[in-house]
């Protein structure tokens, strides 16, 4: 594996694919790259799937059985928590309107089929730069609203990943940067049960890390 195609700064990526062989093609090539890999047969397992855990772009099969690629991405990108994962379609339509379809219902990117992993790996890399340009621009230009006084911002989060009062309070402080003990002091809890709350905040987030939690409530406000 050269230089080039290592990712520097390793992402979640979720490939959604009805073959067994390019699942299993595509999950070393991007296992070897240094990126954590979720697989999903079909387009409802994907969608289950990411409301388990929230990938940082998503490989898409176009043409699979049941819910296909072009309505599983419509879904995804109806979805507050998901509209803004890159998805790149994996397709063998070559026809231009299986391309502009692709595009139409909120993809990124396309790859045709057969798969070649370079080439894949190239553009995960390109669109992960770009939506951590992105998140990092909007992050920026947001006002302060992860704080204890912003009721609308605690109702957006509520709403959107079905936080309860206490777990907003807790991402709020972490994301001022707080330790569990300094939260437990602020709210009067105790560090194991701040750490609790933080657990289902990362679940219901899709995440594993405070920094990441702070990014997608951000993302999502």
């Amino acid at each position: 594996m050269n230089a080039l195609t290592r990712s520097t700064e390793p992402g979640v990526v979720l490939i959604v694919d009805d073959t067994p062989d390019n699942l299993a093609m595509l999950s070393d090539a991007l296992d070897d790259a240094g990126y954590m890999v979720l697989v999903a047969l079909d387009g409802l397992s994907a969608l289950n799937r990411v409301q388990r855990r929230r990938p940082d772009l998503i490989l898409l099969d176009a043409m699979m059985p049941g819910l296909d690629g072009f309505e599983t991405c419509r879904r995804l990108k109806a979805m507050p928590a998901s509209a803004d994962i890159p998805v790149v379609f994996m397709t063998g339509l070559t026809d231009s309107k299986h391309v502009v379809q692709g595009f139409e219902v909120g993809g990124s990117d396309y790859v045709t089929k057969p798969i070649q992993t370079d080439e894949v790996l190239a553009r995960v890399a390109a669109h992960l730069r770009t939506s951590r340009i992105l998140l990092s621009a909007r992050a920026a230009t947001q006002p302060s609203v992860l704080t204890l006084e912003d009721e609308p911002a605690q109702r957006l989060l509520t709403a959107r990943f079905q936080l309860t009062e206490r777990e907003v309070e807790v991402l709020r402080w972490v994301a001022c940067g707080k330790t569990n003990r300094d939260i437990g002091d602020i709210l009067g809890l105790s560090p194991r049960t701040v750490n609790k709350h933080l657990e289902h905040v990362y679940v219901k987030l899709g995440v594993e890390t405070r920094t990441a939690a702070t990014s997608v409530a951000l993302a999502a406000i």
